[in-house]
């Protein structure tokens, strides 16, 4: 039988600091106006830290007797002291400190190699600390990820940027992040924020970067062009520029048409004004869902709309689908043809008996998205609904959208166990090989219009179900 009885030899150790006759060593921490002069033993800061053990392997004590003295300008004398109890004794003491001092006491720990401080530090901060994080975003990113082993604060910190980016684009120190982190947020395919506000928050960094520049562009020079140029260079080509609606392109991007490249911005006209014409430039594809590999912000917005009916809203003024930020829905991803399997089974089993489902599938070798919303439930069988719908788009095209309703009730939805769901006899998929290959169908008879230039057979690359539910309703 073994007992262990750490706490009173943590408590020796602690008094260990208060030694005045057996320290070899000097420690100098901190900046003027604020030093100060801590004393300790070499054995134990060299077993206790691989800093300490580097750094002292040369500076044994001098011939002359003279102490060892070794200087740490880059943590505060708290911070220290705070640390130097964990090297002595093992403990960690958190009371009555911010959490700005903790964020100090990590960075300190990883300079000196503490890295069982380091690790539960982070668990620590995302645990009970996740909320302060959130709201000081700016304030310790860059300090973050200054340092290769913050991976647990580095992947918090990221998926936060991926799934909130509207918290930090409106936080109000957000034109102080830093270059390299502004270009990490809107490199992202999977950034959930409508293309034109990320081009709106840009702007709005450069403009902080530039701080004559009036935020009127009829007011600049020249020269106040190239300036706001220079501030975005890095940061122009990860902006979506194709994927904006032409509205927001005009209203958006022609007033700062001199920011682009003069190829750029003539594809983007030619692309605006003729969508056939030539494109020379990179088109970026349009950022998509973290959880789908289909469906992009746009896309999610205009299905939501169409759930709710809004292009019925203003008939004669055209129709002005939600954008990301007031779109009432989340798609819960259900199934994915390329993870889950091609089969009827697995769709029942896992889409069976699931309201408001959407069902979207890319046409191999083509841009071309199809789809269909069914809001009753999968069953084997005929199901009626006045509300399902099915529609096309062109996923680097918007301008090229087809929504059909359904006009016969009746036969608006049907499941076959042989072959799979069907949106009446207009869109139907076969979850089967056809001639080798998964295909769908298109034609026209219960609902409104086909959604495909020709009626026929289609392969299909990938296909994704969705259960789509009010935000407001999520736990």
């Amino acid at each position: 039988m073994t007992t262990q009885f750490f706490s009173q030899l943590s408590q020796n150790f602690i008094n260990i600091l208060d030694d005045d006759e057996y320290y070899d060593i000097t420690i100098e921490v901190g900046k003027d106006p604020i030093v100060r002069i801590f004393r300790a033993h070499m054995i134990i800061l060299n077993y206790r830290s691989v800093y300490f053990r580097r750094n002292l392997s040369t500076n044994k004590k001098n011939s002359d007797g003279a102490l060892t003295h070794i200087k740490l300008p880059d943590i505060s004398p708290n911070t220290f002291q705070i640390i130097l109890k964990y090297i002595y004794g093992g403990i960690l003491n958190l009371d009555d400190i911010d959490t700005l001092e903790i964020i100090d006491v990590l960075v300190a720990s990883e300079i000196l190699k503490l890295q069982e401080i380091v690790n539960y530090l982070q668990s620590y901060l995302i645990e009970n600390k996740s909320n302060w994080i959130q709201e000081n975003f700016t304030l310790i990113h860059n300090s973050i990820f200054q340092h290769a082993s913050f991976v647990e604060l580095q992947n918090f910190c990221t998926d936060f940027m991926s799934n909130y980016p509207e918290k930090i684009f409106n936080s109000i120190n957000f034109t102080s992040i830093q270059e390299k982190t502004l270009i990490s947020l809107i490199r992202r395919d999977d950034l959930k924020m409508e293309e034109i506000d990320i081009w709106d928050h840009v702007l709005k960094w450069g403009l902080a970067q530039n701080p004559t520049l009036l935020s009127e562009p009829q007011t600049w020079s020249d020269d106040d062009f190239k300036s706001m140029e220079i501030t975005l260079q890095k940061c122009l080509p990860f902006v979506r520029f194709f994927q904006m609606s032409s509205k927001e392109f005009l209203k958006k991007v022609v007033p700062y048409q001199k920011l682009l490249k003069s190829q750029l911005y003539n594809d983007l006209m030619s692309y605006y004004l003729d969508g056939d014409s030539q494109i020379i430039s990179t088109i970026l594809p349009a950022r998509v869902s973290k959880d789908s590999n289909l469906i992009t912000n746009k896309i999610a917005s205009y299905i939501a709309s169409w759930i709710d009916k809004k292009e019925r809203d203003h008939p004669t003024q055209g129709f002005t689908p939600y954008n990301f930020s007031d779109n009432p829905y989340e798609f819960k991803l259900l199934l994915r043809g390329s993870r889950d399997g091609f089969f009827t089974k697995t769709f029942l089993n896992n889409c069976g008996n699931k309201l408001n489902t959407v069902i979207i599938t890319k046409v191999k070798g083509t841009d071309e998205i199809l789809g269909g919303y069914n809001p009753e439930i999968w069953k084997p069988g005929v199901s009626h609904t006045k509300n399902s719908f099915i529609f096309s788009i062109t996923s680097n095209n918007l301008k090229n959208v087809i929504l059909s309703r359904v006009i016969n009730s009746e036969c608006a939805i049907s499941f076959s166990d042989e072959y799979g769901p069907r949106f009446g006899n207009d869109l139907l998929f076969y979850l089967k090989e056809i001639m080798g290959n998964i295909s769908g169908y298109c034609q026209t008879i219960n609902y409104e219009k086909i959604i495909r230039l020709e009626k026929g057979y289609f392969e299909i690359e990938e296909y994704e179900v969705f259960q789509i539910v009010k935000k407001d309703q999520i736990n």
